[in-house]
C-alpha cells in the first residue's frame, strides 16, 4: 500500500493514500488567522459532516460555505431607513413649523426633546397619544421624503462610494503600517 502523505489547507490536512482520500481535520488553532478558535468551535453548519451512502464506506460533504455567512434578509438596514425618514421628516416639520406656527413649533421641539425621535415607531406612538394631527403630519413627510429618495438615489453610485471608501481607508491604513526609512539611513548607505 502506498504510503498516505498529507496537504495542509487551512484548518483541514487532506490525507491522500493511493485512490482513497480521507478528511482529516487539523486541530490546531489557525495561526495567524482573524479565527482564534479550533476547528470544533465553528458552528456545526460550517463543519463538513459525513454522508452515508448504503454500505460504501462515509465521505465528508461540504454543508455551508467557509467565506462566512451573510443574512439573506436586511431587515435591520430597513427599519434603520424607516427611523432615519422618521428623524428627517421631524426635522422637516419642524422648520415648517418655526416659520409658520411658532407656539406647535416650541411645543413639538420640547416633546422631540423629552422623547427622541431615533425610533420612529415609538416616536410616532406616543405623538400619537398627545398630538394626532403632527403624528399624521410626520407619517405623511415621511413617506413623501423616502419617494423622493428613492427616485434620486442611484445604486450604482452608492456602490462607487462604498468601494471608492473602502479602497481610500484601505491604503490610508497601508500608510501607516509601512516603515519610511529615515534620512540618516539613506545617507549612511550612499556614503
Amino acid at each position: 500500500m502506498a504510503s498516505a502523505r498529507s496537504v495542509v489547507i487551512g484548518s483541514m490536512a487532506l490525507n491522500r493514500s493511493g485512490l482513497n482520500r480521507r478528511y482529516a481535520l487539523n486541530r490546531r488553532p489557525l495561526m495567524g488567522s482573524s479565527f482564534t478558535g479550533t476547528w470544533q468551535d465553528l458552528p456545526r453548519s460550517l463543519r463538513c459532516q459525513r454522508k452515508q451512502k448504503g454500505n460504501r464506506s462515509s465521505r465528508l460533504v461540504v454543508v455551508d460555505e467557509l467565506a462566512g455567512q451573510y443574512e439573506d434578509a436586511f431587515e435591520d438596514v430597513d427599519q434603520q431607513l424607516v427611523h432615519y425618514f422618521t428623524y428627517k421628516a421631524v426635522r422637516t416639520v419642524l422648520h415648517q413649523l418655526y416659520e409658520m406656527n411658532p407656539p406647535v413649533y416650541t411645543w413639538l421641539y420640547r416633546f422631540v426633546g423629552t422623547n427622541g425621535a431615533s425610533n420612529g415607531k415609538v416616536f410616532l406612538r406616543a405623538l400619537a397619544k398627545e398630538r394626532q394631527d403632527l403624528a399624521e403630519r410626520i407619517m405623511v413627510t415621511r413617506l413623501h421624503l423616502y419617494g423622493k429618495w428613492i427616485k434620486k438615489c442611484d445604486h450604482a453610485k452608492m456602490y462607487q462610494k462604498i468601494s471608492d471608501e473602502n479602497l481610500q481607508l484601505m491604503r490610508e491604513r497601508l500608510i501607516e503600517t509601512v516603515i519610511w526609512p529615515t534620512d540618516d539611513t539613506t545617507t549612511e548607505k550612499i556614503g
